[in-house]
Order: structure tokens, then sequence, then C-alpha cells
């Protein structure tokens, strides 16, 4: 015999609703990004992502994984407005991607630094220029440019390699500049797209605790990567992509689902 929930208990049930809710929409309201029912199909068919719903808020830091395919690199090309959902919201500090004039594009995407797996440093400038080039193709005033630009090579621990070419580094102090290149315009979220795929196990621990200290102080990190024994170690949230969909959300997660 099934018995109905007592008058208390539903009434439980609606006030956890309504607060749940509430939460919810806190979240969205401090949200550095919200994606809301999103789903991408490209012009040749492809679905790369379907119903997919996902807040970040500020200061979090996230795993994005998931196998080849899964729709992590289309996530953060909607993210930087180089593709549009098809359907639903892309919001991006308040704004919604979609609906931004063509010329309000470079102001957004100020707002995100990007890191990517092969560096892309400009191969005939110093580490300084390469982090001030992100700053003086944005229109900075050359006052403003010398002590940013001084700030993040001591943050990141490339004074000393100020003056060098990429050639000259190794490849972790070749991400380092690409990681203050990313944050020299205090950008509110940092992407890193598989940010140590090309480095040896030491180096890529350093990069990660570079990370975790940006981090820290403030900045959001979305993480892309297929390094299981980095997110399994740290357990920060881990948000999982399979053929476009998010099949895990999880705060405190491992790389993979614990069965």
């Amino acid at each position: 015999m099934t018995l109905a929930p007592s008058p208390s208990a539903a009434s439980r049930s609606l006030r956890d609703r309504i607060r749940r809710r509430g939460r919810v929409q806190s979240a969205a309201d401090r949200a550095v990004l919200v994606m809301h029912d999103v789903a991408k199909t490209y012009p040749n068919g492809k679905t790369a992502l379907l119903d997919v719903d996902l807040v970040i808020p500020e200061g979090d830091f996230v795993f994005l994984v998931g196998p080849s395919g899964a729709g992590k690199s289309t996530i953060i090309k909607l993210l930087i407005r180089d593709e549009i959902a098809t359907r639903g919201q892309v919001v991006l500090d308040g704004q919604d991607l979609a609906r931004l004039p063509r010329r309000a594009v470079p102001k957004i995407r100020r707002k995100i630094g990007i890191v990517f797996q092969d560096f892309k440093l400009l191969p005939t400038k110093s580490v300084w220029e390469n982090v001030a080039f992100a700053l003086e193709v944005t229109g900075s005033p050359r006052r403003k440019i010398r002590p940013a630009v001084d700030r993040v090579l001591a943050l990141v621990g490339l004074t000393a390699q100020r003056s060098q070419i990429p050639s000259q580094l190794s490849g972790g102090e070749q991400q380092r500049t690409a990681i203050a290149r990313a944050l020299v315009h205090d950008p509110r979220l940092i992407i890193a797209d598989e940010p140590t795929g090309n480095l040896d196990p030491l180096i890529s621990w350093e990069i990660i605790q570079l990370l975790l200290r940006i981090n820290e102080l403030g900045v959001t990190v979305l993480m892309a990567t297929h390094d299981a024994d980095v997110v399994t170690a740290l357990r920060k949230r881990v948000v999982a992509l399979e053929e476009g969909r998010i099949i895990r959300d999880e705060v405190g997660g491992a790389y993979h689902r614990a069965d």
C-alpha cells in the first residue's frame, strides 16, 4: 500500500523546489558564463552540441572533459563568438553573444583570455613584446601597457626572460608566456585548451599550479583537457561531454565517472 505524502512533507518539497530554483537563478545572476538549451549543427548536418545547459559562476575552476569529437572545441568556439549557436543562449558576462553586433565582438573577446596547446607566440617578438602585443592591438595607451606587462610577467615568473624570443625558451616557459598574454587585459574568464598537451608531466604540473594560483586571485578558469591524472588528482568541478551532450557535471569529480 502506497501512502500519500503528508501535507507537511508536500509543502517541504515545494519549499525545497522554490529554494533550489532561487539558488539556480542567483548563480546565473553571478555567473561569468551561462549556456541554456544550446544546440549547434554545422552546415554539413553534423550536430556538435545538443541540449547543453551550463552555468559557471565567477571564480570557478572547471575541467571540460570528453573524447575527441565530444563537443569541447565547439563550446570554445561559441564562447569566443567564432560560431553562433543554432539554438539556445550563450551568455558571457551578462551579454547574449548571438545578439552582439559584429562591431562589438572584439570588445567581448577582451573579457576572455585563451591559452592554446601550441602556444601561438609570435616567433620574432620577445616575451615582453608578445604579451604587450595583446594590449597594443586593442589600442591600449602605452603608459598602461608597460606596468600591466611587467605585472603579469612577474606573476608567471618570467621577468628574467622578458627579452628572450620563443625559440630561446623551454616549452613550459613558452606556455607561461602564453598565460601571461591571456591575463594581461584582466579577463573575466581564462579558457585553457589542452594547455599541457605538448609538455612533459613535470612541466604540466607547474602549468596547472600556475592556473590554480591565477584562479585563487579570482579569475574564472575553464580548462579543456584529456589529462586524466591531473583532473582526478585535483578534484575540481568536472563537466563531461559525450556526443555533444553534458553527461556529468560534478564538483570534486574525477576524469572518469566513479562506478
